[in-house]
């Protein structure tokens, strides 16, 4: 049976939602980001994106660009609410649908072009969200997840666009190859080095040759750009969760170690939801007394996966938790409501330098193990050495 996917993406989608909030931003070139020259750019308008800005640039770089370009702070709680509703439209309209990240979607509607035809259904589901939601969205139609997606970016702003099945090597060919999915700067540099500014040049060069430069994602690569990709359509489920215990072996009331405990776990999980490309928008966190009596709170927050976000959130939710004040057997967190996303860190509080500290520490911790570097609170919990790659403190 040859499959149908469809991919979402909502345009400029920080931009969008600001927008409806303020119709005297439509127009004009937009920042969305942290206002400081230290800051970066998390997202911009296609007005902005014309003076050659980007997301992650500096924001002093895109003031350079464009000095009368409106700089917006951001709100990453409503950009979370307005992923929600379409979400619950996608959710209420298809048969199996994966959320990749906070504006991103993929839907399966292999079987259904029997009944409709997939790309009149595909129309009609991205109308529907326009008309209820009022932000554009783009969406492409092929046999697979990397062709749909190419797409969409050939579709964008606002609009649709169907590759025919068996047009996809036809379709790919005179794009340039930092259209493929996974071929991002450093990857393109090597290639234009190699001559290959084309997907046509990827499609006809022996894959042996991409597998000698880049290992084995060179094969992924050549794939890629020859339109073939056997990935499934993961569906999409809010109760996805990683969690951490610690049971102690003898009660205690000492909340700086119950906190410094609580501190180390966040941080743990914070690692992994980045090593994962993965993003939290709901934080619990769970206490078991002496009497074996248990308690657990949660809170819903926008999504993220930054340590120094979700520790406050779990210490705020601890403090609340933690009213009779009897001996803690147990204790707990646990981050659910997980989606896969690029927005890793929280781009409108965060400098450059603390963009760059996080990706060294995971790093770090990646290469040589958990809590290889933590905060130096975290450092009373377990037996850690000083040495340069175990228990660094921050």
């Amino acid at each position: 049976m040859q499959k149908n996917i469809v991919h979402m993406d909502l345009d400029s989608f920080f931009v969008s939602v600001e927008r409806l909030y303020d119709s005297r931003l439509n127009g004009k070139p937009i920042l969305i980001g942290g206002s400081s020259d230290r800051g970066v750019v998390a997202s911009c308008s296609y007005e902005a994106r014309r003076f050659g800005i980007h997301s992650a640039m500096p924001m002093r770089t895109a003031r350079q660009l464009c000095p009368e370009a409106m700089i917006i702070r951001g709100d990453f709680e409503k950009y979370s609410k307005k992923s929600h509703e379409v979400t619950d439209i996608i959710r209420e309209d298809v048969p199996l649908f994966e959320k990749s990240s906070i504006d991103e979607f993929y839907i399966d509607y292999t079987g259904m072009d029997r009944f409709f035809g997939c790309f009149k259904m595909a129309r009609d589901l991205r109308e529907k969200i326009l008309k209820e939601t009022g932000l554009p969205i783009s969406l492409g139609l092929s046999e697979n997840k990397t062709v749909s997606k190419v797409a969409t970016g050939e579709a964008k702003p606002n609009n649709a666009k169907e590759i025919p099945h068996g047009k996809e090597k036809h379709f790919l060919a005179p794009l340039s190859v930092r259209k493929i999915p996974m071929i991002g700067e450093k990857t393109s540099h090597t290639l234009y080095n190699m001559g290959v500014k084309k997907v046509h040049t990827l499609q006809v060069m022996p894959p042996e040759l991409l597998e000698a430069a880049f290992g084995k994602n060179g094969r992924m690569i050549w794939e890629k750009a020859n339109g073939i990709d056997r990935s499934l359509v993961t569906p999409y489920s809010e109760a996805k969760s990683i969690s951490s215990e610690n049971t102690f072996e003898e009660d205690t009331i000492d909340t700086k170690l119950l906190e410094s405990h609580l501190i180390a776990m966040t941080e743990q999980l914070g690692t992994k939801l980045r090593q994962k490309h993965q993003l939290t928008a709901c934080v619990s966190v769970k206490i078991r007394y002496s009497d074996f009596d248990t308690h657990s709170v949660q809170k819903r927050i926008p999504y993220t996966s930054a340590d120094h976000t979700l520790i406050n959130v779990v210490k705020e939710l601890f403090r609340k938790l933690y009213n009779r004040r009897l001996l803690i057997r147990l204790i707990g967190v646990r981050f659910s409501s997980l989606v896969h996303g690029n927005y890793q860190i929280n781009l409108f509080e965060d400098t450059e330098e603390q963009i760059s500290l996080y990706q060294a520490l995971d790093r770090m911790n990646t290469k040589y193990g958990d809590k290889t570097v933590c905060r130096a609170i975290g450092m009373q919990v377990g037996q850690r050495r000083f040495n340069p790659f175990n228990g660094a403190a921050l």
